[in-house]
């Protein structure tokens, strides 16, 4: 992993990207330093993921809430200032909202 010096995220000046979902739309700032990726992710109302997904996560939700839908049917709810973590490959999970929320999700080759 690279080494990273002191750093600020100016997130307004950090473009965001649409990702739409099985229902609703995802937009993500991506900040990529080497195998280390942060977003700040907001979800619309009424998103549903449009896969499920094996990656690993650190979620932290800034704003609202959402539901972390595991593959086997368990949901977690997830609110403002929670966070919740999985490595890569240790569930298949989507999120799904009823109202927008705003999250920041780091992840990258440490979660393996």
């Amino acid at each position: 992993m690279n080494m990273i010096p002191f750093e600020t995220i100016d997130w307004n000046q950090i473009a965001k990207t649409e990702h739409p979902g099985e229902s609703g739309t995802a937009y993500w700032q991506t900040l990529q330093i080497g195998g280390l990726r942060i977003r700040k992710v907001t979800y619309s109302e009424n998103y549903i993921a449009d896969h499920w997904c094996q990656k690993g996560h650190i979620v932290h939700c800034l704003e609202g809430e959402l539901v972390s839908e595991l593959e086997d049917s368990q949901k977690f709810i997830l609110s403002k200032g929670m966070t919740y973590i999985v490595s890569d490959n240790m569930s298949s999970h989507r999120s799904i909202t009823t109202k927008a929320v705003e999250l920041l999700i780091i992840d990258g080759d440490f979660l393996k």
